[in-house]
C-alpha cells in the first residue's frame, strides 16, 4: 500500500505544479478516503500534506484545521516522529489562530513546548523551540498579556542564543521592543524602551555584514521600530536618517526585482530557443553558454535580495497572505518561523507615508503628493487582491482576510489623513473636502476594522471647520474627538485645537470654554505630556495669556513652543505660525525692530508652504507696523498684497462653502455607520486593542489591528492659522 501512497502523493505534486490545487488535494484525500489500511505514518504525512494546500492556496481554514486534529490524534500513538509531531502542532496553532480561537492555540503550543522540553537539545528542536516561542507570544498579545509575552518571547531569544543564531536573536529582540514601545508604553519607564531599543542595535551588529544582506524582513522591521519610537519622542531630526536608510533599501529591492524579472524574461526565451530540435550545435552551445550565465547572475540577484526558503517549508498564515510568491514577502526569520510583519507591498506604503510624515511639516509638498500617490496606489492594488471592491463591506470579508485587509485600510486612511492635512495647509479646500469624505465612506464601510479613526475623522472635520471660518463647528468636532479617543496624546490634541476655536469665536462665552479646556491641561502638562503635546498646549496657553492681556508671560510662553517647534520638531508650519503670532506681540511691545525681523522670517515661511491664511495675518500685522514706523510706501505694497491674498482666498472659501460635501463635514452630528449582527466574531477576533491608539501596524509575532499614526501627533496646529488676528 505504501507503494500506491507514494503515487498518489507523486500526482498530487504534479497537480500542484500546474495549479490544479483542486486535484491535488483529492489526490491526497483519496488516501485518507480509502477502505484499504495504510499506515498511520503514511495518513500522517497525507493529512499534513492537505493542510499546507488548504491553508496556502485556499480560506477554508476549518478543513485543514479537521485534518490536523486528526494527525494529532494519530501522532499521540506514536512514540517518535518529533518532526512530525512539530509540524503538526504549528500549522495546528496557526489554524487555531485563524478562527480566533486562542485558549485551544495555547493549549496546543505548551504542549508542542512541552515536546521540545522533553528532547534531545540539538538544533532543530531549539528551532521548534523557537517557532513555538514565537506563537505562543502572540497568542498572549492578543489575550493583553504583554508581560508574559515578553517573557516568551526571553524564552525564544535564549534558544536562539544557545545555537548561535543572531538573525533569530534579532527577530526575538526586535519583536520584544515591538511589545514594549507600541503595546507597553504607558506601563514602564522610557529608560526599559530605549534599552530594549539598544539591544536591537547590539544584536545587529553581531550579524555578519555578508549575511545581513539576506535580512531584508528584519531590516526593515528594526529601523521601521527605531522610526516610530522617534516619532513618539518627538525626535524628528534622528528619525530621518532611518527614513533614508529605508528608502535606499526600498530602491535597491525594487531594481533587484525589476532585474530578476528581466533575467526570467531572458532565460525563459533561451530556454524556448533550445528546446528546438534543429538547433545546429554550435549555436546551441553558444546558447547553452549563455543559459548557464543566466542561471548563474538569476542566482545571485535572488538570494541577495531575500532570504532563501525550502519548497517544503512552513509558509506563514498568520495574515491569509500566503499565496503571494516568494519574492514578495519579507520573512523576518529562517524555518521554520519564516514569519512575516507585513507583506513587502504593505512595507513599501509604509516607508512612502514615513517619507510623507517627514516631509510634511518640512512643506516638502511635492514629494509627498508624489508619495502619497504612490502609496495609495499600492494599497488598492492589494485592497482588489483580497476582493475588496466597490460595495464591499467588512460584512462581506473573509475571516482569514480580516487582519490584513485591516492593515492596507488603516494605512490607507493615514495617507488620506495626510492629504487632507496637506490640502488644507495649502488651503486647497475642494481637495481636502474630497480626501475627508473618502475617508468617512471607508469608515462607514469597515467600522469595526477602523474604529480607531473614527476619533481621527472628527478632528479632520474640525480642522477643515476651522480653515473655512466656521469655529464653532471645528470646536464641536473637536471636543467630540476627544471624547472619542482612549489616547491621552489625542485628547490633548484636540482640547488645545477646541480651545484656539473657542478664542476665534471671540465672545466672553467662548473665552470662558477655551479657559475651562486648556487651564487644567497646562497645570498638569509636566506629568504626562510629550514634546508635542506640550508645543500644543504652549500655543492654546499663549493665546489665553494674550487675551487675559498678561503680554509677557505669553511671550515667554510662546518663545519656548518655538524652540519646541523649531529645534527639536522641525515643523516649519507651526514656526511661521509661532513667529506671527510673536511678531504681533513684539509690535503690542512696541519692539518693532525684533516684530520687522520675525515677521518677515515668517512670511517666508508661510509662502514656502502655500499656507495663504498664515500670509494674510503676517501681512496684516505687518500693514500695522509699518503704519507705526510710518513706512507709507512699504504700507501700501504691503496691503495691496495682502489684498490680492486675501481675494484669493475668499474665493477657495467660496467654492468650498458652495460644494455638496461642506454642510456634511462641518455639521454638528456624528457620523452614523450600521451595526451588523453578523461582525460579533469578527469583533472577537479584531482583539481588545482595537481600541488603542498606537502608532504603527503589528507584527507577526504580535499580531493586533493596525493603530492610528495621527497627523494631528504632529502638531501643525493647522487650526490656529487664522482667528488669531482677532487677538
Amino acid at each position: 500500500m505504501e507503494a500506491v501512497a507514494e503515487g498518489l502523493w507523486g500526482l498530487a505534486d504534479y497537480h500542484e505544479k500546474k495549479g490544479e490545487i483542486g486535484k491535488a488535494v483529492k489526490c491526497l484525500e483519496a488516501i485518507c478516503q480509502s477502505h484499504a489500511s495504510f499506515l498511520p505514518i503514511v495518513e500522517v504525512k497525507t493529512r499534513l500534506r492537505i493542510a499546507t494546500l488548504l491553508l496556502r492556496h485556499s480560506h477554508n481554514v476549518n478543513h485543514a484545521k479537521s485534518h490536523l486534529e486528526r494527525s494529532q490524534l494519530l501522532l499521540n500513538s506514536i512514540p517518535s516522529c518529533f518532526d512530525l509531531k512539530c509540524r503538526t502542532y504549528s500549522l495546528l496553532s496557526q489554524c487555531y489562530h485563524l478562527v480566533g480561537a486562542i485558549p485551544p492555540q495555547k493549549q496546543i503550543l505548551y504542549k508542542a513546548l512541552h515536546l521540545t522540553s522533553a528532547a534531545a537539545p540539538d538544533v532543530s528542536v531549539k528551532l521548534w523551540c523557537c517557532n513555538f516561542n514565537s506563537q505562543l507570544a502572540n497568542a498572549l498579545i492578543i489575550e493583553g498579556d504583554y508581560q508574559n509575552s515578553i517573557a516568551t518571547l526571553e524564552s525564544g531569544y535564549v534558544s536562539a542564543t544557545q545555537i548561535c543564531y543572531p538573525e533569530l536573536q534579532m527577530f526575538f529582540v526586535a519583536s520584544i521592543l515591538h511589545v514594549r514601545l507600541l503595546m507597553q508604553w504607558d506601563d514602564q519607564t522610557a529608560v526599559e524602551v530605549e534599552r530594549a531599543l539598544h539591544r536591537c542595535d547590539q544584536v545587529w551588529e553581531t550579524i555578519p555584514s555578508d549575511r545581513r544582506t539576506h535580512c531584508l524582513g528584519l531590516l526593515f522591521y528594526n529601523e521601521l521600530l527605531h522610526i516610530f519610537y522617534r516619532l513618539r519622542v518627538a525626535d524628528y531630526k534622528n528619525a530621518v536618517k532611518h527614513v533614508d536608510k529605508l528608502d535606499a533599501a526600498i530602491k535597491q529591492d525594487s531594481n533587484n526585482m525589476q532585474q530578476r524579472h528581466q533575467l526570467t524574461l531572458e532565460l525563459n526565451a533561451l530556454n524556448q530557443s533550445l528546446s528546438r530540435s534543429d538547433l545546429p550545435s554550435r549555436e546551441r552551445s553558444a546558447l547553452s553558454a549563455r543559459q548557464a550565465r543566466l542561471q548563474g547572475q538569476l542566482t545571485h540577484v535572488t538570494t541577495t535580495s531575500s532570504t532563501s526558503v525550502g519548497n517544503d517549508a512552513l509558509e506563514p498564515t498568520y495574515f491569509g497572505n500566503a499565496r503571494r510568491a516568494l519574492q514578495d514577502k519579507l520573512f523576518l526569520a529562517p524555518p521554520p518561523i519564516n514569519g512575516e510583519w507585513l507583506p513587502k507591498s504593505a512595507v513599501y506604503a509604509l516607508v512612502d507615508l514615513m517619507v510623507t510624515i517627514f516631509g510634511r511639516p518640512k512643506g516638502n509638498f511635492k514629494e509627498c503628493d508624489k508619495r502619497i500617490k504612490s502609496g495609495m496606489h499600492i494599497i488598492q492594488e492589494e485592497l482588489v487582491r483580497l476582493g475588496i471592491t466597490d460595495g464591499v463591506r467588512e460584512v462581506d470579508l473573509q475571516h482569514s482576510a480580516i487582519w490584513m485587509a485591516g492593515v492596507y485600510l488603516m494605512l490607507l486612511m493615514q495617507f488620506l489623513e495626510n492629504k487632507v492635512a496637506v490640502e488644507l495647509t495649502r488651503s486647497e479646500f475642494l481637495e481636502a473636502q474630497e480626501a475627508l469624505v473618502q475617508m468617512k465612506n471607508w469608515f462607514t464601510r469597515f467600522p469595526t476594522i477602523l474604529q480607531a479613526c473614527e476619533s481621527i475623522i472628527e478632528m479632520l472635520r474640525g480642522q477643515y471647520a476651522h480653515s473655512v471660518g466656521c469655529y464653532n463647528e471645528a470646536a464641536f468636532h473637536y471636543v467630540e474627538a476627544a471624547k472619542i479617543t482612549e489616547s491621552k496624546s489625542m485628547q490633548i490634541m484636540c482640547q488645545a485645537y477646541a480651545a484656539v476655536s473657542y478664542f476665534c469665536i471671540g465672545d466672553a462665552e467662548s473665552s470662558s470654554q477655551a479657559l475651562d479646556l486648556i487651564g487644567p491641561v497646562y497645570r498638569m502638562k509636566d506629568s504626562f505630556a510629550g514634546l508635542r503635546e506640550e508645543a500644543s498646549i504652549l500655543f492654546a496657553y499663549g493665546l489665553l495669556l494674550m487675551k487675559q492681556q498678561d503680554l509677557q508671560e505669553a511671550r515667554n510662553r510662546l518663545a519656548k513652543g518655538l524652540q519646541i517647534a523649531h529645534v527639536q520638531m522641525g515643523n516649519l508650519q507651526l514656526v511661521s505660525q509661532y513667529l506671527t503670532i510673536l511678531g504681533n506681540l513684539a509690535l503690542v511691545l512696541h519692539d518693532t525692530g525684533q516684530a520687522r525681523e520675525i515677521l518677515r522670517s515668517s512670511l517666508t515661511l508661510a509662502k514656502k508652504l502655500g499656507d495663504i491664511p498664515t500670509q494674510i495675518w503676517v501681512l496684516s500685522v505687518l500693514t500695522g507696523l509699518f503704519q507705526q514706523l510710518g513706512e507709507r510706501g512699504n504700507e501700501m505694497e504691503n496691503d495691496e498684497y495682502r489684498r490680492k491674498k486675501f481675494d484669493e482666498l475668499q474665493k477657495r472659501l467660496a467654492d468650498s462653502r458652495s460644494s455638496i460635501h461642506h454642510i456634511e463635514l462641518i455639521d454638528k452630528v456624528k457620523i452614523q455607520v450600521q451595526q451588523f449582527h453578523e461582525l460579533d466574531m469578527k469583533r472577537i477576533m479584531a482583539g481588545q486593542s482595537v481600541r488603542v491608539n498606537l502608532d504603527i501596524p503589528e507584527s507577526v509575532g504580535l499580531s493586533t489591528p493596525m493603530p492610528v499614526l495621527s497627523s494631528s501627533k504632529l502638531v501643525d496646529l493647522d487650526t490656529g492659522r487664522r482667528g488669531k488676528r482677532k487677538l
